[in-house]
């Protein structure tokens, strides 16, 4: 009996007894394939359907292993001990789970000593090119060997090797039975369809999940393809001692009369076209009306008011007040504005004359304001989405959250370009909040969000 890898699948090849089909055709994911005559599975299953052949007695001829050598040359990666913690967590775990943590913790410190412990070819999967330049730093900070990169024009293969998710998902059906271990960096960003085929489509047994705001939609995906969550720590279980001292102030604040005249008009005709929608489908969520709302008049007015109401709430008046009154205050700190959109992040950018952080900023002048930012050149950036993942923001001190357009987590993540602990240093993060709007309970719940407590997995 053969199991071969094959473009991100594998293939069982070899004469059969019935009671070794029945094996086959129990394990969930494997089907037979009679194009050419032999069962079919995604790649992740490598592992597991040898082990369940070899249970049977089925003797395997070959199978797929990792086809690099093992990486050499990493010295050890000092930890703290919540991420000693976390590790073992993961191994205990049967190395495979996810690992919780606040940005600024550390994540990437546990993954890169999971690396070197396993000794196994790894692949580190990151959503951006800017996250993927930052990871091949980190490794080399504790591996002398070379580092590979999938992304950003190169393709450059080693034991170790960073990718972004979009180059792992249009070349993962020739990685795929290359490397041991999967790190898969923001992890939230899968188990909701996008993009899932490349963690389908490598052998890797072990696998780790890093992330600050897990998913709760993705959950059950997610245990599938990298596991569950082994470990989980919060800002406030880290806060203090590992991460700066943080101090939060949601500054309640009112629309003008004709702002809030429009605001309430269009959130009438929203409610009223949910309220028909719901009508007609008990049970339905707010997801449900999006995608049927595009099919009738009635939807598409509905939903274009919520937009406008979204776009009124983002930046009124009162807000642009009070962010002029934050910057003129703090104007000796270093400053993240985080605001909805790029076109309120330019509109920030030319009245306060401060730098605006963007998709449209290309990775050679994004790291030239982030250097100017650390040396205090640059005194104040604004970003929408770019400062939300992942990327490294030295030595700021405030943050105004001036409106968001993903919830909890991404406040999460902006907050945690704050904490990074310094000598003495006190995160400050304001938060504008516009009263008698759905802004109040939103910022209740990322209030709650930062405050819990840890729930590490048994």
């Amino acid at each position: 009996m053969r199991v071969t890898f094959d473009r991100g699948t594998l293939l069982v090849n070899g004469p059969l007894a019935d009671d070794q089909r029945e094996v086959l055709s129990q394990i969930p994911g494997v089907l037979w394939d009679p194009r050419v005559n032999a069962h079919r599975a995604p790649a992740r299953l490598a592992y597991a359907l040898v082990a369940a052949l070899g249970r049977k007695g089925v003797p395997i001829e070959d199978a797929p292993r990792p086809r690099l050598t093992p990486p050499t040359g990493f010295r050890a990666v000092p930890l703290r001990p919540y991420q000693e913690a976390a590790l073992l967590a993961w191994r205990r775990a049967g190395r495979r789970g996810v690992v919780v943590l606040p940005t600024g913790a550390g994540k990437t410190r546990v993954a890169l000593a999971a690396i070197a412990a396993t000794r196994t070819p790894a692949l580190c999967l990151v959503p951006t090119r800017a996250l993927l330049a930052q990871w091949v730093t980190a490794i080399a900070a504790f591996h002398d060997g070379p580092i590979g990169r999938f992304g950003d024009h190169e393709r450059v293969l080693h034991p170790v090797t960073v990718a972004t998710f979009a180059s792992a998902y249009r070349h993962m059906a020739t990685l795929g039975d290359r490397f041991g271990l999967l790190i898969v960096d923001e992890v939230h960003h899968f188990g909701h369809g996008v993009h899932d085929e490349a963690l389908e489509m490598s052998i890797a047994p072990l696998r780790m999940g890093l992330t600050a705001s897990p998913s709760e939609a993705g959950v059950a995906p997610l245990t599938r393809l990298v596991g569950p969550i082994v470990f989980q720590l919060s800002v406030g279980d880290l806060e203090g001692q590992y991460l700066a001292p943080l101090r939060r102030i949601a500054w309640g604040l009112r629309l003008d009369p004709d702002e809030r005249r429009e605001y309430l008009a269009l959130r009438e005709v929203y409610r009223k076209a949910l309220r028909e929608f719901q009508g007609r489908h008990l049970g339905s969520h707010w997801k449900d009306f999006v995608a049927h709302a595009s099919r009738t008049d009635e939807g598409r007015v509905g939903l274009s008011a919520w937009r406008r109401a979204s776009r009124l709430l983002a930046f009124p008046r009162c807000k642009q007040q009070a962010l002029a009154l934050l910057l003129e205050r703090h104007r000796g700190q270093r400053t993240l504005v985080f605001v909805a959109h790029n076109e309120t992040a330019y509109a920030v950018a030319r009245e306060h004359l401060i730098m605006p952080l963007t998709c449209d900023i290309g990775a050679a002048e994004r790291q030239e304001v982030l250097r100017r930012f650390q040396d205090g050149t640059l005194r104040a950036l604004v970003s929408a989405q770019v400062l939300n993942e992942g990327l490294d923001v030295p030595d700021a001190e405030v943050g105004i959250v001036v409106a968001g357009r993903m919830g909890e987590r991404e406040h999460v993540q902006r907050v945690g370009r704050l904490l990074r602990p310094g000598q003495g240093k006190r995160a400050l993060i304001y938060e504008l909040v516009v009263m008698e709007s759905n802004e109040v309970g939103q910022a209740r719940r990322r209030s709650e969000r930062l405050a819990l407590g840890s729930r590490p997995a048994a």
